[in-house]
């Protein structure tokens, strides 16, 4: 075993290692906001089946997820564990990407909704197979309680910035490149310019980042063991369920504000709002306006992510501040139930406070995650790091599928007719995409409450813990090197 590096983690090393998630985020936030809505407006699939197709491949996690957490921790090479996953998997990622958002000419509503699953699922696995990787990587840059909150900080940071471009930009590109042509070639050409920039980022990440905290020198190789390590604990379970409810709801929420946008906002209004701040045609209110609160959030989270999340987290530690935030966020989430059709600027005020309100818990999910792989160590004297964000991730990914088919089947059964023909919505339909971003959504942030009043670790016992922990890989180390 080598020895025992420094924890201390160069600002360098923070960027380069947030690009990674920089990149995933132009794949993530896709998913999230997009996915449904291209699938029912683009591709003209129903929402129970656009939904289904977003299930489906969410549960084909099930068996990819802990199989590549496997075998990270089995993965010994000369640039770490994880690392060098981001080099072997950028091209297909790319390649799935694209795929996912191309109809290469198919017709027939059975074969589009099978080429979407297919496609899909290629890119939620690849998918696995490099955000596992790279989310157990921040698990071992550092140990130190400090820097590995600064890491998710300026990771997040980079983020939004990702968040911002996506959910601010997107669908103005898709229009712009669409002029005079399709719009499937419009959607093409801005996934393959996201494509260039993901397989960029990842190269950095992978050239940036170091993996610092190795498992106990003694430690045998048993599957049984890390699963029975991982399933047990407490702390993981109480994360897992988290992590679940925060995607399911955000993955729901995202995608239906994108429906709600366009029918749920009366047009001429949005138009009179924005027209204040902008230069845009009337015609363009829903693309614009859509991109300009998304945009909004994206800023706000950006501010409160650097002001306050390090802050808060410090002086009352992660969990508490995880959950009055996620409290907080429930009940203006809940808010959005409350705007008439014309109250545009309520809309938006809304969303400013919200976004506020979640900003600090974003870089603070994974920073937990990496608490959770050293809780399991202190209790055991065993380290899954791969095996335990694996968990984590597949919940993600549960979420994400099942918080988009929850949206697609829910408006589907108030009477969304898919086509993309705003004039055709009965008030159903409106109601049905009301709920989804309101009440819904904001009763499941409340099951990430329940969750973290369950997670066992606060600031106290992390600190102890933490202590601990860098006595027994002094010891090891030091018998190591007798």
């Amino acid at each position: 075993m080598n020895k025992i590096a420094s924890q201390q983690v160069s600002l360098g090393e923070k960027v380069g290692y947030s690009l990674g998630d920089a990149a995933a985020n132009l794949v993530f936030q896709m998913m999230m906001i997009f996915q449904l809505k291209f699938y029912t407006d683009v591709f003209g699939l129903d929402g129970t089946i656009a939904g289904s197709v977003l299930m489906v491949a969410s549960l084909s996690a099930i068996i990819v997820d802990p199989t590549i957490g496997l075998l990270c921790d089995r993965t010994n090479t000369r640039w770490g564990k994880f690392r060098p996953w981001m080099l072997w998997t950028v091209i297909p990622f790319c390649v799935f990407y694209i795929l996912a958002f191309y109809n290469p000419g198919i017709h027939q509503k059975a074969h589009v909704a099978l080429y979407a699953t297919v496609s899909y699922v290629l890119l939620m696995t690849i998918y696995s197979f490099n955000n596992v990787p790279y989310t157990s990587l921040g698990g071992v840059m550092t140990s130190d309680i400090r820097e590995r909150t600064s890491i998710s900080t300026v990771r997040f940071v980079v983020v939004t910035i990702a968040q911002f471009v996506v959910q601010g930009l997107t669908l103005p590109m898709v229009d712009h490149f669409s002029d005079g042509h399709t719009l499937q070639h419009g959607w093409t050409v801005t996934i393959c310019i996201y494509s260039v920039i993901a397989f960029m980022f990842f190269v950095i990440t992978f050239l940036s980042a170091k993996e610092r905290i190795q498992p106990p020198p003694r430690q045998t190789v048993s599957i049984r063991e890390d699963l029975k390590n991982t399933v047990s604990s407490v702390s993981w379970n109480a994360m897992a369920l988290l992590t679940f409810s925060l995607f399911v709801t955000l993955a729901m929420w995202g995608s239906a504000m994108n429906f709600y946008f366009q029918y749920n906002v009366d047009q001429k209004s949005l138009y009179d709002f924005l027209v204040h701040f902008i230069n845009l045609d009337p015609e363009d209110a829903y693309s614009i306006g859509f991109s300009v609160f998304n945009m909004m959030g994206a800023v706000v989270q950006f501010v409160g992510v650097i002001c306050l999340s390090q802050y808060l987290a410090n002086r009352f530690g992660k969990r508490n501040t995880f959950k009055v935030c996620l409290t907080m966020t429930a009940f203006l989430t809940a808010l959005f139930y409350i705007p008439e059709p014309t109250d545009v600027g309520l809309l938006f005020v809304i969303n400013f406070l919200r976004s506020l309100a979640y900003a600090p818990t974003i870089p603070l999910l994974w920073a937990m995650i990496g608490d959770v792989a050293d809780h399991i160590e202190y209790e055991n004297h065993r380290r899954a790091t791969g095996f335990c964000f694996s968990g984590i991730v597949l919940a993600l990914k549960l979420g994400l599928g099942f918080g988009g088919a929850i949206a697609g089947i829910f408006i589907s059964m108030f009477g969304y007719v898919s086509g993309g023909d705003a004039t055709i919505q009965n008030e159903g339909a409106m109601m049905g995409i009301k709920l989804v971003s309101s009440i819904v959504p904001a009763a499941l942030f409340m099951v990430g409450v329940v969750a973290l009043h369950y997670y066992p670790i606060t600031k106290e016992y992390n600190e102890n813990m933490q202590a601990e922990l860098a006595a027994r890989r002094r010891f090891a180390n030091q018998n190591n090197n007798v």
